[in-house]
């Protein structure tokens, strides 16, 4: 059985982001424009849109499950939130107030705010405004001390995590009174305001990336530039933190599959397995299509094992020599830049994700030719 799909779109991608039904996808090719393509057969992409209005690299995508909103972010210091309106997306502009780029954004698990991180050294929390009917933002302003460069946020809708390259994973509040309700922020210490930080983390000497909360809530997982992933449990006052070097390139951002599994992906062009064991010590498992296990004593090891031993590993492709993603069996040749979950299904569990990565692909006459692509597991 075949688990991995991989579709081609453009010279490069910087981010994307799925359709509710996944029968879509919004990605940017690298430019100021974000295109929509729709499946048409497993192979057979048709592309149905292209949203032009940032003057700038389009560095954040995200689609909302409920609504059916796109909302775009760009380093032209501008925000976007795309409707269908018929057969046409719409644009509606975000008022940021930002004097720099903005990188990243998510919408919140309620979808009644989003969060947009940037260059301005501030996360600007977004939300609409019925009896103006705009979208405003307010934002979170004095404690980082360089570029915001993820935001992620807590399952309760009021907990935001961000991390920099100040080298710092900060949670902050961002309850708003009249948009988030008393028992959402039941979820938060007591007596928070909005832009309170709950919490500090300086395990990272480097810049800091990629930061996500398990499906519960209860862990904290981001990465560092020196090739470190940092694990955070009981997120509060007293934290208990775990550090997990690795011997290969950094990475860029991760994913929580479940509460004791985490995928990461970055430079070194081949998602990466971590893991609990019982006792709730992370360890490095494997590369995903790496064919041998790395060596560990989580006893997820065997059952990865088989499990992740199909991942990517049927997908032919052409070798070089010094192609060192391909000894591990991996799809991508360079960077990958994002990792998206595919639909939960009902569980807890994430069964399938997607990564997109700044690729060089070989022809068969060994003739590089700049393509990108998404690749998804079909489990």
């Amino acid at each position: 059985m075949a688990v991995v799909d991989v579709h081609r779109f453009a010279e490069s991608i910087t981010c994307h982001a799925w359709s509710p039904d996944l029968s879509m996808v919004a990605l940017c090719p690298n430019n100021t424009e974000v295109h929509i393509y729709k499946s048409l057969s497993q192979d057979h992409w048709e592309r149905l849109h292209v949203l032009q209005k940032h003057d700038q690299i389009v560095s954040g995508i995200d689609w909302s499950s409920k609504s059916n909103k796109i909302v775009t972010v760009s380093h032209d210091r501008n925000s976007y939130v795309w409707s269908l309106e018929g057969a046409e997306w719409v644009p509606t502009l975000v008022i940021l107030r930002l004097n720099r780029a903005a990188l990243c954004v998510q919408w919140s698990p309620k979808e009644n705010k989003f969060a947009v991180g940037s260059g301005a050294k501030t996360v600007c929390i977004c939300y609409y405004e019925q009896e103006n009917n705009w979208w405003v933002s307010k934002l979170i302003r004095k404690r980082h001390e360089s570029s915001v460069t993820s935001v992620a946020w807590h399952p309760n809708n009021v907990l935001l995590a961000t991390t920099s390259t100040d080298g710092k994973c900060r949670v902050f509040s961002t309850f708003i009174k009249g948009v988030d309700t008393k028992d959402s922020k039941a979820g938060s210490p007591a007596e928070t305001k909005f832009g309170e930080q709950i919490l500090q983390l300086d395990l990272s000497y480097s810049w800091a990336f990629g930061v996500k909360w398990s499906p519960s809530g209860n862990t904290l997982a981001y990465v560092g530039h020196s090739s470190m992933i940092y694990f955070v449990d009981d997120v509060g006052p007293s934290p208990l933190a775990q550090s997990v070097a690795f011997r290969d390139l950094p990475l860029r951002d991760v994913l929580f599959i479940s509460e004791k599994m985490v995928i990461g992906v970055g430079y070194d062009s081949n998602p990466m397995v971590f893991a609990a064991d019982d006792t709730g010590i992370w360890s490095f498992i494997r590369y995903i299509g790496e064919k041998k296990a790395a060596s560990s004593g989580s006893s997820y090891s065997s059952q990865f094992s088989e499990a992740f031993g199909k991942f990517y590993g049927s997908q032919s492709k052409s070798t070089t020599a010094n192609d060192a993603s391909d000894s591990r069996g991996g799809v991508h040749d360079n960077s990958i830049t994002s990792i998206v979950p595919l639909g939960k299904g009902g569980s807890p569990k994430v069964m399938r994700f997607s990564t997109s990565a700044l690729c060089r692909m070989s022809s068969p006459d060994n003739n590089h030719r700049n393509e990108c692509y998404i690749s998804t597991n079909l489990k």
